[in-house]
């Protein structure tokens, strides 16, 4: 799953980005409001961390910027306004959840886990596709209750694919979001990293749709 951070305190910004990553997301970071805009309109997050207060453009203008033009992603606003006033007008413009400065980190993740379910229709905070569990709150998976370990980039793939059960999910798609802008991408990867999940898992859960990409369901005897 990948992110987007708008946030002109560079140390906030990076607090942020350091959480997220060792969460294990593709993070991007922006640090004033153009910058942030330009992303956003461009890039295809999964969720958008968005400050309020930004230099160049505020964070409102921001978002309504975005939903005008009919970006759907779920947006969580930080800010260190704590009027009522502020909240509603930041809801009224689009967004998904608010957390006032200064805020603890785990309050953060766990809005975002809530916002990332509920954009792809999950209810819980465990993922289940046949044998396969996956706790988006430990980052812990699972095989038949058996504990497996991922590096960073097999989680983010199966999280992202897990989020996506029973859809087809292109090799585009996933390079799109498992890594951040600066990551030199390559579609090649992807195939590697779906060969080694395959066999850390042992099951056929992942399967491929020839000429379209992959698919996680129950497995039914095939790949």
């Amino acid at each position: 799953m990948r992110l987007l951070v708008i946030e002109d305190d560079p140390d906030l910004n990076r607090q942020l980005a350091t959480a997220l990553g060792d969460a294990g997301y593709a993070v991007d970071a922006a640090f004033d409001g153009e910058e942030g805009l330009h992303l956003g309109d461009t890039e295809p997050y999964d969720a958008v961390i968005l400050d309020i207060g930004l230099p160049k453009m505020d964070g409102i203008s921001v978002l309504e910027n975005w939903r005008r033009a009919n970006r759907t992603m779920p947006v969580l606003i930080l800010t260190a306004r704590d009027r009522w006033s502020d909240k509603v007008q930041g809801f009224d413009a689009g967004a998904d959840d608010y957390v006032a400065k200064p805020f603890h980190m785990e309050e953060v993740l766990a809005r975002l886990r809530a916002l990332l379910r509920r954009a792809t229709g999950h209810a819980s905070s465990e993922l289940t596709c046949g044998p396969v569990r996956l706790d988006t709150r430990s980052g812990r998976v699972s095989v038949n209750g058996t504990p497996v370990k991922l590096t960073s980039h097999e989680y983010r793939l199966l999280a992202y694919l897990m989020h996506h059960v029973g859809r087809v999910v292109s090799r585009a798609e996933l390079v799109e979001h498992l890594y951040d802008q600066d990551f030199d991408r390559d579609s090649n990867t992807i195939e590697v990293f779906v060969g080694r999940l395959r066999k850390k898992l042992d099951s056929d859960v992942i399967q491929t749709v020839r000429g379209l990409g992959y698919m996680l369901a129950p497995a039914e005897g095939g790949r």
